[in-house]
C-alpha cells in the first residue's frame, strides 16, 4: 500500500504499480501533454479532462506472446480482453491507494472514442503518445508505440493525478528498425501502413471488423430490407460478431494482431515468435517496393509527412542506431549463459561416477 504521508516520490508510484502487476510504468507531465498533443486540432490533452491534473502516471500490460503462436486470431483477441481487464485492475488499485494518501486520482478508458474530436478509433488521450512521454518506447513504422521490452505487444492506460511527480525522460532514439525493416508493412492484410503514419480507415477494416462504424453501416441496411432480408441478416456472422464485441470486445478494437506479431523488437519476439513469424505471407512484390522507397525518400531527405517537425517528437528525433541489435546481442548472451548454468550441474555430477 502506498502509505498516508507528505510526500510520495515517482520511484514509490512505480514500485507500487509493479507490486500491482503493471509490466512497466512511467510517468509523463501534465504540462508537457498539454503543450504537446498528437494533433492541435483535436488536442487529446490532460487539461481538457480536469485542470487540476499535474501528472500521469502511464502503465503497461504485455500481450503475451503465445497467443501470436496462433494459426488464427481468435486467441489473441481473446488475450487482448484479459489484458485489459487486468490493466484496468491495476491502474484503479493504484489511483485508489494515491486518493487514500490525499492526492485526487483516476484512471482513463484504454480504449474509447470521443466523437467530439473526429470519427474513428480517437479518444480523449491518446495511449501510445502519453507511453512516448513517459519514457516507455517510440512510435513505429505503423505508429504503434514500441517498447523495447515487448514491442507493439503491450496495452496501455493513463491515471491522472494531482499529485506532482517528476517525469520520465522520453527516449530519443528511435526504437523501431523503421524502413530497414518494413516488416509490419509487408504483413497488413489492408495495406493501410503509411510512412511512420497509418490509414486508419484501411486498418479499421481488419482491426475492427465488428467496430462501431460497422454497427451502424449494418442497420442501416437493416432498416431499409425487406422482412425476408431482415431474418436472413438477424441470423447472419454480422450479428453473432456484434454480440461477441459488445461482450468481450473481439472484433471491435485493434484485433488484427498481424503488425503486432511480425515486429522483431523486443525480448519476447527474440524467445518465442521469431521461427514462428519468421515468414510473412501476405508480402507481395509491390510491399517490397514501397518499404525500399520509403527508405530512398527518408534518406533522400525528402519531406515525410509522419517525420515533421511536429511529430518526429515522438517517432524519436535521434533516429534508429542499432536499439534493436544491442538488445538481440544481450538476450543472445543471457540464453547463453542460462545454458551455461544448466551444463555445470551435469558436468559435477558426470565427475562423481
Amino acid at each position: 500500500m502506498i502509505a498516508s504521508k507528505p510526500t510520495i516520490d515517482a520511484a514509490t508510484v512505480k514500485r507500487r504499480a509493479k507490486a500491482l502487476g503493471a509490466d512497466l510504468v512511467g510517468i509523463a507531465s501534465a504540462a508537457t501533454l498539454n503543450a504537446f498533443p498528437p494533433d492541435p486540432r483535436w488536442p487529446q490533452t490532460p487539461d481538457r479532462i480536469s485542470p487540476y491534473c499535474k501528472s500521469v502516471i502511464v502503465l503497461v500490460q504485455r500481450i503475451p506472446a503465445g497467443a501470436f503462436r496462433c494459426k488464427t486470431n481468435v486467441p489473441v483477441q481473446y488475450i487482448d480482453m484479459l489484458v485489459l481487464r487486468k490493466m484496468d485492475k491495476v491502474a484503479y488499485a493504484l489511483a485508489e491507494e494515491l486518493e487514500d494518501a490525499g492526492h485526487p486520482s483516476f484512471v482513463t478508458a484504454a480504449q474509447e472514442t470521443d466523437w467530439n474530436y473526429k470519427r474513428a478509433s480517437y479518444g480523449r488521450l491518446s495511449t501510445r503518445h502519453l507511453g512516448v512521454e513517459a519514457g516507455l518506447g517510440t512510435l513505429g513504422l505503423e505508429v504503434n508505440i514500441l517498447t523495447p521490452e515487448f514491442g507493439p505487444r503491450v496495452y496501455l492506460t493513463g491515471i491522472l493525478t494531482e499529485l506532482e511527480l517528476e517525469a520520465d525522460r522520453p527516449i530519443t532514439e528511435q526504437v523501431c528498425i523503421g524502413e530497414s525493416c518494413s516488416r509490419c508493412l509487408h504483413s497488413c492484410p489492408a495495406d493501410a501502413v503509411l510512412h511512420f503514419g497509418i490509414d486508419k480507415r484501411a486498418c479499421a477494416t481488419e482491426a475492427q471488423e465488428f467496430g462501431f462504424s460497422t454497427i451502424l453501416q449494418f442497420f442501416e441496411r437493416f432498416i431499409d430490407a425487406s422482412q425476408t432480408k431482415k431474418a436472413e441478416m438477424a441470423a447472419s456472422r454480422e450479428v453473432f460478431g456484434f454480440w461477441q464485441g459488445l461482450l468481450r470486445v473481439v472484433g471491435s478494437f485493434g484485433d488484427c494482431p498481424r503488425c503486432l506479431a511480425v515486429c522483431p523488437v523486443g525480448n519476447d519476439y527474440h524467445a518465442h515468435l521469431a521461427d514462428a513469424q519468421k515468414a510473412i505471407p501476405e508480402k507481395t512484390p509491390a510491399k517490397v517496393a514501397l518499404g525500399k522507397a520509403y527508405k530512398e525518400s527518408r534518406a533522400r531527405g525528402d519531406e515525410i509527412a509522419g517525420l515533421n517537425d511536429w511529430n518526429s517528437r515522438w517517432v524519436g528525433p535521434e533516429g534508429y542506431k542499432g536499439i534493436v541489435a544491442r538488445q538481440l546481442q544481450e538476450f543472445k548472451k543471457q540464453q547463453a549463459s542460462r545454458d551455461e548454468r544448466k551444463i555445470e550441474p551435469v558436468l559435477a555430477d558426470e565427475g562423481r561416477d
